[in-house]
C-alpha cells in the first residue's frame, strides 16, 4: 500500500560545498577566484576533484594527469597536490558554523551535512537558508548550495539543482510543494541518492530513467528487485521520511591504512619505516573511536603496472590480546614484515589493516600484564594529546623515520595554512597602501 506524506513531516536541508577541495585552495589564494583548477590524488596521479572552469573545459573527473596535460598547459589550469590535512580543518570550520544554526547537524562526508530544521519552520525557510550560506561563506570563504525538503533523499536532490541553476543563488526549497514533477523528472535515476551503477542499469531496463520513472514504479517490483533499501529511495522521493538521522557514526569494523609510494623502494629499513607510519595513523582512528584491535594485516606489493618482477603478499596476526597502543602494534607489524619481505623486487604500495575491532572498555587483558599496560595507555594518552594541541606529528614514534623518502609525491602541495605554525600565510606590507 502507498504510503501518504505527513503534516508532521520535518524539514531537512542538505549542506553541500560546491568543490570542496578546489574552494579550500582558493580561500587563500584570492587569485585563483574564476580561474581553472583541479586538484590531484596520492603521489599526483589522478585528478580528484574540479573547479566548475576547468570541468567547462572537459577535464573530467578521475582521469590520469598525463592524460589532460595538453588541456591544462594550452588553458593555464592551476594544478594542486591534496592537501587533506588542510581540507579536514577547513571541513571542520564549515560543519561548526552550522551549529550555530541548528542543534542538530549530521556529518555525512568531509563536504556534506544534514540539517534537522525542526522547530524552524515557522520562519522562511529559504530565507534561513540563506543566511547559513551567507554565514558560512563570511565565516570560512567556502561556498555551498542547501537543499531542503521532507526527507534526506529530496535534499539531496533539492541540493542539485540549487547548485547547478544559478537563478536558485545556491538555495532551493522543496519542502511543502506538493508538485515535485519537474524537478524528478529532470533527474536521471543515476543521479538519485542511493542509486547505484548497476541498479541504474536495471532501472533503464525497464524504462525507468527519470526520479518521477522511479516514484511511479510498482512498490512490490522495486522491493523484488532492490531490496528494501531500493524502496526506501522511492519512499523518501515521495516524501516519507525512512532514513534516520545518524549523529553518532557506528564504529568501524575495520580500519585501513595504506598508500602507494611516491617512489618505489627495495630495502626492509623502508618498507618497516613505512608500515610503521600506517600503523601509527591506523590506530589514531582506532582509539578516536575507543576501539581496540584483535587482529592486524600488513601488506605490501610491487608495481603491478610495470614490466619487471612482481611480488605480493600479506600476513594476519592474530594479537595476544586486544590493543590499541601504537608501540604494540608497531612491534607486530615489524614482525609481520619480516615474514614476509622478499629481497630483489622494487615495492611499491605497502599497508595496514586493524580489524577484529572491540570496545576498548570491554577487552580482556592479562592480569599478569597489567601495569605494563597502564603504562603503555598513559603514554599513548599523552602523544594523543600533544598532538592533537601542536598538530599531527608533533611526537612521532621513532620507527616511522625521520626523512621518509617513501613518502606520497606531493609536488605541488599548498602550505598547511591553518594548522601549522609554520606554514600560517603571511600577507606583505608592501601589498597595502598605508594611508
Amino acid at each position: 500500500m502507498e504510503g501518504k506524506v505527513s503534516k508532521k513531516v520535518k524539514p531537512v536541508a542538505l549542506v553541500d560545498c560546491n568543490n570542496f577541495y578546489t574552494s579550500c585552495e582558493r580561500v587563500f589564494n584570492p587569485k585563483l577566484w574564476g580561474k581553472p583548477i583541479v586538484v590531484l590524488s596520492n603521489n599526483d596521479g589522478m585528478i580528484i576533484a574540479r573547479s566548475n572552469e576547468a570541468k567547462e573545459l572537459g577535464i573530467k573527473m578521475g582521469e590520469p594527469l598525463f592524460k589532460a596535460e595538453e588541456i591544462i598547459k594550452k588553458h593555464n589550469v592551476y594544478v594542486f597536490s591534496s592537501n587533506y590535512t588542510l581540507y579536514g580543518d577547513m571541513s571542520h570550520r564549515v560543519m561548526t558554523t552550522l551549529e550555530h544554526f541548528s542543534p542538530e547537524v549530521e556529518i555525512y562526508s568531509i563536504d556534506e551535512a544534514f540539517i534537522n530544521l525542526e522547530g524552524f519552520s515557522h520562519k522562511d525557510l529559504t530565507d534561513y537558508c540563506r543566511l547559513i550560506r551567507n554565514t558560512v561563506r563570511k565565516w570560512t570563504g567556502i561556498p555551498v548550495s542547501i537543499g531542503i525538503a521532507e526527507t534526506k533523499t529530496l535534499a539531496k536532490l533539492a541540493n542539485r539543482f540549487a547548485k547547478k541553476v544559478s537563478s536558485n543563488k545556491g538555495v532551493l526549497n522543496l519542502y511543502g510543494i506538493e508538485n515535485k514533477d519537474y524537478y524528478l523528472k529532470n533527474t536521471e535515476v543515476a543521479d538519485i541518492w542511493g542509486i547505484g551503477r548497476q541498479y541504474s542499469k536495471l532501472l533503464n531496463l525497464q524504462n525507468i530513467f527519470t526520479a518521477l520513472d522511479l516514484v511511479n514504479a510498482n512498490e512490490k517490483w522495486i522491493k523484488k528487485k532492490m531490496t528494501v533499501m531500493g524502496l526506501r529511495t522511492v519512499l523518501e522521493l515521495k516524501g516519507i521520511p525512512c532514513i534516520e538521522y545518524e549523529y553518532f557514526p557506528p564504529a568501524k569494523k575495520a580500519i585501513v591504512s595504506s598508500r602507494s609510494f611516491g617512489q618505489t623502494v627495495k630495502d626492509i629499513a623502508s618498507v618497516k619505516e613505512a608500515i610503521a607510519f600506517f600503523v601509527t595513523r591506523a590506530s589514531e582512528k582506532m582509539r578516536a573511536q575507543k576501539s581496540s584491535a584483535n587482529l592486524l594485516s600488513v601488506f605490501l606489493r610491487t608495481n603491478p603496472f610495470k614490466k619487471e618482477a612482481q611480488y605480493h603478499n600479506g600476513v594476519l596476526i592474530q594479537l595476544p590480546v586486544p590493543t590499541d597502543s601504537t608501540s604494540e602494534l608497531i612491534s607486530f607489524a615489524m614482525k609481520g614484515v619480516e615474514q614476509i619481505f622478499r629481497i630483489g623486487y622494487q615495492y611499491y604500495k605497502v599497508g595496514v589493516m586493524l580489524s577484529g575491532l572491540v570496545p576498548t572498555k570491554r577487552s580482556q587483558t592479562s592480569i599478569f600484564d597489567t601495569e605494563n599496560r597502564l603504562k603503555m595507555a598513559k603514554i599513548t594518552e599523552v602523544v594523543d594529546e600533544v598532538n592533537k594541541k601542536m598538530g599531527s606529528n608533533t611526537l612521532f614514534y621513532a620507527a616511522t623515520g625521520i626523512n621518509r623518502k617513501w613518502r606520497t609525491r606531493a609536488d605541488m602541495r599548498t602550505p598547511k595554512y591553518t594548522t601549522d605554525w609554520e606554514q600560517l600565510p603571511v600577507v606583505s606590507a608592501k601589498e597595502f597602501e598605508i594611508i
